[in-house]
């Protein structure tokens, strides 16, 4: 028996069949095609890594040694008195400026005259009887025995007046060196004994820096090399000197040695005692090439930079480096001045990998002041 489909069921199957073949079309139509928008972006620029970088400049780099230091002086005494009296007057006062010889203070000179006085009238009856003891002895008249005694009692009565003099003298205290008088120690009616200090006296010319070094920079630094210093309690004051002294002797116990400089202060504001930080300079390398010391990466105690090329995209190069201050550091061999170094975002780098720019380093494009990098830059 055959089956006899009614006609009317096929034409709603023809239908429904051709209506499945218009809207096959119509999402096939709004598919993205392989030439399409979309697939017309490159997906290395959606691989690109965001970094910071900065060009490779050239400057000036001057290589420092840095210390602390309290400031000296050069000249300095405590001055003692020479006998035991009682002070008389007082002459100078504490931060007065004096001249060397000048008179600091008087004790009462009364006993001392009076010594002096009594040695001398001794010294002139011995005087008397050397003379006639000669005339005698010319003549053959005493003895050689006699003689010599009388002279050795005259010379020995000179050298007692001298002494009474230089007593008699000593009660005026008197400063050894020009300076300023840092301490007095004695009031007027004080008792003073021998030898009891009683003012002390700073020149402040020189005034020195004393840095006890380590022993490995005993090869680079020597005399006559400019310093810089700074005091604590002179902030924004910037003191120039020069290294004067170094000494040859290492300290066994600490491993250093002691470099002096004089420091320049023509305003006199400059005080013994201040503390400071002081920088020596003992080398200098003009127009060479600089990078952040943030661009380097090392590993294996070996040295490297990510180079951003003109494709962006970046080379590991090893580099070597020279002197480095204040963030910034030397670069004797591996960039050029010009090139393009990562700064930022390196963990994420490798050779070839493309990279895109966000930031520049701070600084960049600015003209700076030649003056290279030193001390506070």
């Amino acid at each position: 028996m055959r089956w006899i489909e009614p006609v009317e069921e096929r034409g709603g199957t023809a239908i429904l069949l051709a209506g499945l073949l218009v809207s096959g079309l119509l999402l096939q139509g709004c598919m993205p095609q392989a030439n399409g928008s979309i697939d017309d972006e490159d997906p290395a620029e959606d691989a690109a890594i965001p970094v910071e970088s900065v060009r490779v400049r050239n400057d000036d780099v001057a290589a420092f040694y840095s210390g602390t230091t309290t400031i000296e002086a050069d000249q300095q005494a405590t001055v003692v008195s020479q006998i035991t009296g009682v002070v008389l007057k007082i002459h100078a006062e504490e931060g007065q400026y004096v001249e060397a010889g000048q008179l600091l203070a008087r004790v009462e000179p009364d006993r001392y005259r009076l010594e002096f006085e009594r040695s001398n009238a001794t010294l002139k009856r011995l005087e008397m009887e050397f003379q006639r003891k000669q005339e005698l002895f010319n003549k053959q008249l005493v003895s050689a025995e006699d003689f010599e005694r009388v002279s050795a009692e005259y010379e020995a009565q000179k050298a007692q007046v001298a002494l009474a003099r230089l007593d008699l003298r000593y009660t005026e205290i008197r400063a050894p060196l020009s300076g300023y008088v840092a301490e007095r120690m004695i009031r007027e009616g004080n008792l003073v004994q021998l030898h009891q200090p009683v003012y002390r006296i700073t020149s402040y010319d020189p005034l020195l820096a004393v840095l006890h070094v380590p022993e490995r920079e005993l090869s680079v630094l020597h005399t006559g090399l400019d310093v810089t210093v700074r005091l604590d309690a002179l902030p924004g004051t910037l003191f120039t000197g020069t290294v004067t002294r170094i000494s040859p002797v290492i300290d066994p116990d600490t491993g250093t040695f002691r470099v002096t400089a004089e420091v320049d202060d023509p305003n006199g504001i400059v005080k013994p005692g201040l503390f400071g930080r002081v920088d020596i300079l003992y080398d200098l390398r003009e127009d060479v090439p600089v990078i952040p010391r943030t661009a380097v990466i090392t590993e294996d105690e070996r040295n490297h930079v990510f180079v951003i090329g003109e494709d962006n995209s970046v080379s590991r190069r090893a580099v070597m480096l020279g002197y480095e201050r204040n963030g910034v550091i030397e670069v004797t061999e591996g960039v050029d001045a010009g090139e393009r170094v990562v700064t930022a975002g390196k963990g994420s780098l490798s050779e070839g990998v493309k990279v895109q720019v966000v930031g520049i380093e701070p600084g960049e494009g600015v003209s700076r002041p030649s003056g290279g990098i030193g001390p506070g830059t």
